[in-house]
């Protein structure tokens, strides 16, 4: 594994420790488990509830990936974790369609401009659907190099 690769990996671990600590700081004490966390998106964090449980998930493995040396291991992480981070999110949307309960007004919406009623739902639902499908293949991609590489 290449230097940079190394330095990536050390500064993803870290940022991910401090996204843990405020994500628990948000979640506990200011009671905001649910508050958006738009910038947080690449490393699946919508909310700080969400950044409590994948901060930790993210260090282990990028900890274990520093261990093993293995920078395909890391691309092929990231890329499952994509698979099945989409796969969820492409239930909650589909969900969100038919529950009479709203959690997300459509206000409140990156498409809403577009899409001004509850079909910004679905459209959403498609969205995480075409992210499974890039995630699937690249996860199939990184598996391959990863197996190729092993020693």
């Amino acid at each position: 594994m290449n230097i940079w690769q190394q330095t990536f990996i050390l500064l993803y671990a870290l940022f991910n420790l401090l996204i843990f600590i405020k994500g628990y700081y948000e979640s506990k004490y200011k009671k905001n488990a649910y508050g958006f966390t738009r910038p947080l998106l690449f490393i699946g964090a919508f909310v700080w509830g969400d950044a409590v449980v994948f901060g930790p998930f993210w260090v282990l493995s990028s900890a274990v990936v520093l261990l093993l040396k293995d920078w395909y291991l890391f691309l092929f992480i990231v890329s499952v974790f994509w698979v099945i981070r989409s796969l969820g999110e492409t239930i909650y949307w589909f969900n969100q369609q038919f529950s009479t309960v709203n959690r997300n007004p459509i206000k409140n919406l990156p498409w809403n401009s577009i899409f001004h009623n509850d079909s910004v739902w679905f459209i959403h639902q498609i969205i995480w659907q075409c992210v499974t499908v890039i995630s699937t293949i690249f996860s199939i991609y990184f598996a391959s190099l990863w197996l190729r590489n092993l020693p």
